[in-house]
């Protein structure tokens, strides 16, 4: 397994938690180097909220801003996404693994029975119910008499 440093990964998946942010990401993807003001025209926020955002992208390595004048103009730096997906590619390929493990059993499971392909075996049976189960009840009921009881007593 290719390790991580955990800090970047959090601060990346962080970063990629929160619509506003991901919706930025995605629109220096389609355009390129982009104005805060461009990427904040999309959103009923402030620029100061936009730039709160881009300071998360830009901690995470998400995005990079420059100073051109008076505008900042922000551009996309994807490479720690590259690993997040890296990350999640290895979890995905033992899920899946999993999942396929399982339905060779399932499989194998139905060949040697084949009630079980026709739906008519029965996992679990009915069983009667215990008188641990009926407990609960009993005891709150006792509580409730004893309230009433009490109530009824006081002058």
């Amino acid at each position: 397994m290719v390790h991580y440093s955990g800090a970047l990964l959090d601060s990346t998946f962080a970063a990629l938690s929160d619509a506003t942010r991901r919706g930025i990401l995605a629109r220096l993807a389609r355009q390129g180097e982009t104005s805060v003001s461009d990427l904040a025209a999309p959103y009923k926020m402030s620029l100061p909220a936009v730039s709160k955002h881009l300071r998360v992208l830009e901690h995470a390595g998400l995005v990079s801003r420059q100073k051109d004048g008076r505008v900042h103009r922000c551009r996309l730096r994807a490479g720690p996404m590259k690993d997040a997906a890296v990350w999640i590619e290895h979890y995905r390929q033992f899920w899946e693994a999993q999942l396929d493990s399982l339905a060779r059993y399932l499989e194998d499971s139905a060949t040697q029975d084949p009630s079980i392909k026709h739906g008519t075996h029965s996992t679990q049976q009915q069983r009667p119910k215990s008188r641990a189960a009926s407990k609960p009840r009993a005891k709150k009921a006792a509580s409730r008499d004893r309230i009433q009881r009490f109530e009824l007593e006081r002058p």
